[in-house]
């Protein structure tokens, strides 16, 4: 292989950057950054699903170590396949989703006492076995989403997810310093902090300028007595999760349902996390793609609910930091599911990433998820808004999608599985944006219909500042 002008590896020029292999010293530090971007996410519905079953600390700290595991492992097998297996083999994330959050909880309240975390996973693991069944099928949806649909889900992703590193920024929630000055100091700081990184560093410390902004903020914050040690008095060296270590799964058929309707809404966000991934990386993604994709949602939802597991989808903050840094290589993201599956069998390492105080995070998380939101734009800038009835179509999708994130209880009275569909506001807005497609567009015409994304050509090393 030949050598640049740094002696470094030259990628050969049928290389896609996709399947580019880095070099160590470029590739460990921008997997580490995908590391810092999803922990927090993974962590957070194990911590908010085990208090509402019950389940005292160890089980606590063991169910956060599953979340951890199938993480790691779904990851790995969507970015680089096993055998018939194959994922998406993308720079794709996968992880306990945080969609439907609000249905598991009424699962969880609704079951028998001392029975809440078996009904659960038994729930979680039909969702599974659905996911599985009706995949490939999804994926043939997928030519029902042009540009002008795909603008308006990759928007309302990073618009609606604003309200995390939001959170984030005052102290995470729950937090007894909520909003105080202090936390939205550090998460300014950690804002400003990378601002600069991306405007005066320059080739592989600007790629890495997101995961330097938080080793910085991080080390101002611990003279001030932001970072909680507590963890690692909590956790042990080495911990192997075990099958059915919370019992037998239960079977409830209202529960079943629930989950299914949150196995649903999971998959359009996980189908619409391809697509923008795919945008990102100039890489074309077929319905074969979707599916393969989906496949592995499945199989880790269903296998992770053995151990403990919750729904497994798309981590829309790391579809962030490929379209933040320009590094799009799924190797990259495959050590980050190496790193997250060694959390998880070794949760005193997880202490470490968990020193990062939440304000740094959401300091961090407020320029990853406004890059995703710009990303939605540029592909609508590809959707011929001045043509026929389009920018009709995103007028009314983008308002459906933003209404949850306006007014959180809007549909208070509504039916629970209208809840979870439309107090999503990246799923109320996909299927407006779809129907109206239909209607107005007419794709069931086409005889042969194109393929869905066809990608833009992203410039991710010009805004990563390359």
């Amino acid at each position: 292989m030949a050598l640049n002008s740094q002696g470094e590896s030259a990628t050969p020029a049928s290389c896609h950057p996709v399947d580019e292999k880095l070099p160590a010293k470029r590739l460990l530090p921008a997997a580490f950054q995908h590391v810092g971007a999803m922990y927090a996410g993974v962590v957070a519905p194990p911590l908010i699903i085990g208090p509402a079953c019950g389940l005292g600390q160890q089980d606590q700290i063991a169910l956060i170590s599953v979340s951890l595991l199938v993480a790691g492992l779904a990851t790995l097998l969507q970015t680089l396949g096993a055998g018939k297996f194959a994922g998406n083999r993308l720079p794709f994330v996968n992880a306990s989703s945080s969609a439907g959050l609000a249905s598991l909880l009424t699962v969880a309240h609704s079951a028998a006492p001392g029975h809440q975390i078996q009904t659960v996973l038994g729930a979680v693991l039909v969702g599974g076995l659905f996911c599985l069944a009706i995949g490939p099928f999804f994926g043939r949806l997928m030519r029902f989403f042009p540009h002008v649909v795909t603008g308006v889900v990759i928007t309302l992703i990073g618009v609606s997810l604003m309200t995390v590193p939001v959170a984030w920024a005052q102290g995470g929630s729950g937090a007894p310093d909520f909003g105080s000055m202090a936390n939205l100091g550090l998460a300014l700081f950690t804002l400003v902090t990378i601002v600069v990184l991306q405007r005066f560093s320059r080739g592989f410390f600007k790629q890495i300028a997101l995961i330097l902004g938080m080793v910085i903020g991080t080390l101002v914050a611990a003279p001030f007595g932001m970072i909680d040690t507590s963890t690692f008095a909590q956790t042990s060296w080495f911990a192997l999760p075990g099958p059915l270590q919370f019992g037998m799964p239960e079977f409830q058929p209202s529960a079943i349902l629930a989950v299914c309707i949150v196995i649903l809404v999971a998959m359009t966000e996980s189908a619409a996390g391809m697509l923008a991934i795919g945008e990102i990386c100039d890489r074309e993604v077929e319905k074969k793609v979707v599916t393969r994709g989906l496949r592995v949602d499945g199989i880790a939802t269903t296998v992770g609910s053995l151990f403990g597991g919750l729904p497994t989808s798309a981590f829309a903050q790391n579809v962030g930091v490929v379209s933040l840094t320009g590094v799009r290589s799924r190797f990259v993201v495959a050590v980050a599911g190496m790193v997250m599956a060694l959390l998880g069998v070794f949760p005193v390492l997880g202490g470490v990433v968990s020193l990062v105080p939440y304000p740094v995070l959401g300091g961090a998380g407020l320029m990853l998820f406004g890059s995703i939101a710009a990303s939605g734009i540029r592909t609508l800038s590809r959707a011929h808004l001045e043509q026929g009835h389009n920018m009709f179509i995103v007028s009314v999708s983008l308002a459906v999608g933003l209404i949850p994130l306006a007014a959180p209880k809007i549909y208070a009275q509504f039916p629970q599985w209208f809840q979870t569909v439309f107090g999503t506001g990246i799923v109320a807005g996909a299927i407006v944006a779809v129907l109206l497609n239909i209607v107005f567009n007419h794709p069931l015409k086409s005889a042969t219909p194109k393929p869905v994304a066809q990608p833009a050509t992203p410039e991710p090393a010009r805004s990563a500042g390359g």
